[in-house]
């Protein structure tokens, strides 16, 4: 079972974190999402294209960040990870903004890079650009969070030790040295 202070920002609030953020973060943990669902609508208005791996590269970012990030969201807001206290979710939502992050990035400049000035083409480069911004703050705060988890685990892990070598006077098979 998890401590008071593991809990911070999961019982039906958001912590610091992206897909765990919550008053303390600038936006909504629903605005990734929301982003990259507009920009993967955007790219799928397009008719034609020449050459197209870009807009195909663009189009698989945006859809798989989507996906991806809006799984976590709902894993999250129903407290369904609490379920699973064997991933270590901060890592998992430090990953999966950074990764998102760098590859919303690229997606965009290359959709930048071979725009053919359409109104929708010009629209997706726009919100991919905004989306790369978000999760990119959001990576910031995913980065905080983990940093005071791993420290609060190992306080933790300290604190467990010192209070079980004192605990030898009530475990009989641990003899004493002083004696």
């Amino acid at each position: 079972m998890r401590s008071g202070e593991e809990l911070d920002g999961f019982e039906g609030e958001a912590s610091s974190t992206s897909m765990i953020s919550g008053a303390s973060s600038p936006y909504q943990p629903t605005t990734e999402p929301i982003l990259a669902l507009i920009a993967f609508i955007c790219i799928e208005t397009i008719m034609e294209c020449s050459p197209c791996e870009g807009l195909y590269f663009f189009e698989f970012v945006s859809c798989s960040a989507f996906v991806v990030t809006g799984v976590l969201l709902i894993l999250f807001s129903l407290n369904l990870h609490m379920r699973i206290p064997q991933i270590n979710w901060n890592l998992t939502d430090l990953v999966n903004t950074g990764l998102s992050t760098f590859f919303f990035f690229i997606a965009s400049i290359v959709l930048a890079a071979l725009n053919h000035k359409a109104g929708a083409e010009i629209a997706a480069v726009i919100f991919g650009f905004l989306a790369t911004a978000v999760y990119a703050a959001n990576t910031f705060l995913a980065v905080q969070k983990w940093r005071v988890s791993i420290h609060q685990q190992s306080a933790n892990d300290y604190i467990r030790a010192r209070t079980e070598s004192r605990d030898v006077d009530g475990r009989p098979e641990i003899q004493r040295l002083d004696t």
